[in-house]
Formats: C-alpha cells, sequence, structure tokens
C-alpha cells in the first residue's frame, strides 16, 4: 500500500518523464496514469494524494531536487 512518503518519488519520477518540467495538472494525470492502482488501494491517500502532491513538492524542494516555487514561471513545478 502506498502511502504520501511515496509520492516524492513518483513526482520526481513523474518530471522526469515530463522533461524536467510541467504544469500540476499535467503532473497529476502523469501520476494517475502510472500509479492509478496503487492509490485506489491506499485507504485515505486515494481521497487526499492530490493534496498530498504538493506536499511532496514542497520537500523535494527543500532537498534541492525541485527548482524553488518562486524561480518556475507560475504553476510550473521544474527539477533543479
Amino acid at each position: 500500500m502506498a502511502t504520501k512518503l511515496d509520492l516524492q518519488n513518483w513526482l520526481e519520477e513523474s518530471l522526469k518523464r515530463l522533461g524536467g518540467g510541467a504544469y500540476l495538472v499535467d503532473i497529476a494525470k502523469d501520476i494517475w496514469m502510472y500509479h492509478e492502482s496503487d492509490l485506489r488501494i491506499s485507504d485515505n491517500l486515494f481521497y487526499t494524494w492530490q493534496y498530498d502532491m504538493r506536499w511532496a513538492a514542497n520537500q523535494l524542494r527543500r532537498n534541492g531536487i525541485m527548482k524553488p516555487a518562486d524561480v518556475s514561471p507560475k504553476g510550473m513545478w521544474e527539477l533543479l
């Protein structure tokens, strides 16, 4: 069963698949395409994953994996 901690890896993988940067809705679609079955069997994460994805982005920014929000274009999430 997946947890919100898995979202950090999924988010980083998604951004790599999407060329290093993408808008939130495109990232959500990508994560859903690759992890729908994981999310469906993950209790409350099924209902909170899009919120938790934002938490994961903040963690990746703190760890120097994603660009700070104020550096990327509005609505765009980017890897360093």
